[in-house]
């Protein structure tokens, strides 16, 4: 990413980053869609360079794609990052991120607060490559710095949690991981860069769900990865970055590629060795969704407010879970870390339990019913009775997730269309 690029505006860079000037043979000004599984060399010794390292450029697209790559420099300017690496999902991002960095012995300091699938993630899947996750279930800095041990290499949080949308306080949590030597990895799905940019607070890797808010049309599965280039590698406290790679001739990573070196470890092991490559397809409709961005999440903004303050002064609603509003926990996080909204999910408790919660699902005309977040429509859930029906009441709670809890993640549609859709649903309910 160029210098002079990233002096230019956040909104402008959504449309222009990574692809300032038309396609030099056909001068087409949209991004083209380069669908090819491979590219030709100029000769054998560019094709040498290529695959030692020795000069970026495309080889194979489950490594790089001229499409992907916009995307990938799009979304690393507009979070202030050095470098992205893109997957075929959010949750292939989460995985290579972590596994790129930590091995058998290794520790996360995590909050509790997130993501139903991060969290089998780091319960099931992580123990089995050795990798203990200590959960955090609190917002206070002072117990996620408890919460550290000799081991501890990552410290995770999301910028907005699951189930009751709570902001972590990113100052207090840079100084513990600075306390520690720990790297900051934030999933920044809900907020976008459009409302909060981590690295400004301390954040070293950002994740996404490019399906959710980045995408934005409910479309296309992918996921990425940003370096923000700003963590000290060379103090050895994570060894495959600073140590000779052996599927590489030896090369070190940090001392040849400098702050780019977490990213183009992550292109050059996870992706190329699990292959979870987005396809260019789907990263040409992510761009679409990136070009709209800031008009769409001040919208998302904006109409979940409403909902919200409808939904709190609703008889048949006993707790409404959204950090704009002023008797949220981490209200005072929000104003501070996303100042111009709060995204657009909204939590609440219906008065009536699991089946008042069904009944109002089931009464939903303009909300679809469905497991997604981030889309220009509408959606809506009841995670006792779809996601997290396998879990008792007791498992419910601990979870987050009490029998009336509702999920509504509130669209671009006219925002009365949606308080009429949500007012008749709960006279139902």
């Amino acid at each position: 990413m160029g210098e002079q690029e990233n002096k230019l505006g956040f909104d402008t860079r959504c449309l222009h980053a990574g692809y300032r000037r038309p396609e030099p043979t056909t001068g087409a000004r949209a991004v083209p869609i380069y669908q090819t599984s491979s590219y030709c060399f100029r000769d054998t010794a560019h094709a040498a360079r290529l695959f030692a390292l020795e000069e970026f450029g495309n080889i194979y697209t489950r490594l790089q794609n001229p499409t992907t790559d916009v995307l990938e420099q799009r979304v690393a300017s507009l979070e202030g990052g050095v470098a992205a690496v893109a997957f075929a999902s959010g949750m292939a991002a989460i995985s290579a991120a972590l596994t790129t960095l930590l091995g058998p012995g290794d520790e996360i300091v995590s909050s509790t607060r997130l993501y139903g699938g991060t969290v089998t993630l780091f319960e099931h899947d992580l123990p089995r490559r050795g990798i203990k996750v200590n959960w955090v279930d609190s917002d206070d800095p002072a117990d996620f710095d408890k919460a550290v041990t000799p081991r501890s290499r990552v410290l995770y949080v999301e910028t907005v949690g699951n189930p009751v949308l709570n902001v972590p306080d990113f100052a207090g949590l840079s100084r513990v991981a600075d306390k520690h030597g720990l790297l900051v990895m934030v999933d920044n799905t809900v907020a976008t860069p459009a409302l909060c940019r981590p690295v400004e607070h301390g954040a070293h890797v950002v994740v996404h769900s490019l399906t959710k808010y980045l995408g934005g049309h409910g479309t296309s599965i992918g996921g990425i990865v940003v370096d923000s280039g700003r963590f000290p590698w060379g103090e050895g406290r994570f060894a495959d970055l600073v140590e000779p790679d052996a599927s590489y001739h030896g090369v070190e990573f940090y001392k040849t590629f400098g702050a780019v070196a977490y990213a183009v470890k992550l292109r050059t092991g996870a992706l190329r060795n699990e292959g979870a490559c987005l396809s260019p397809f789907n990263a040409f409709l992510i761009l679409q969704g990136v070009e709209t961005l800031p008009l769409r999440m001040a919208r998302h903004c904006e109409n979940a407010r409403a909902v919200a303050e409808f939904l709190a002064g609703h008889e048949k609603v006993e707790k409404v879970h959204y950090p704009g509003l002023a008797d949220h926990p981490t209200r005072a996080n929000a104003a501070r870390y996303m100042p111009g909204g709060c995204s657009g999910l909204v939590g609440f408790e219906i008065a009536g339990g699991a089946e008042a919660g069904k009944t109002f699902i089931e009464a939903l005309d303009v909300l679809s019913h469905l497991a997604n977040i981030g889309d220009a429509r509408s959606l809506a859930i009841h995670p006792a009775s779809t996601t997290h029906q396998q879990l008792s009441e007791t498992e419910l709670r601990a979870a987050g997730v009490t029998p009336s809890f509702v999920r509504l993640s509130i669209g671009l549609e006219s925002v009365d269309d949606i308080v009429g859709d949500l007012d008749q649903a709960l006279d139902k309910a």
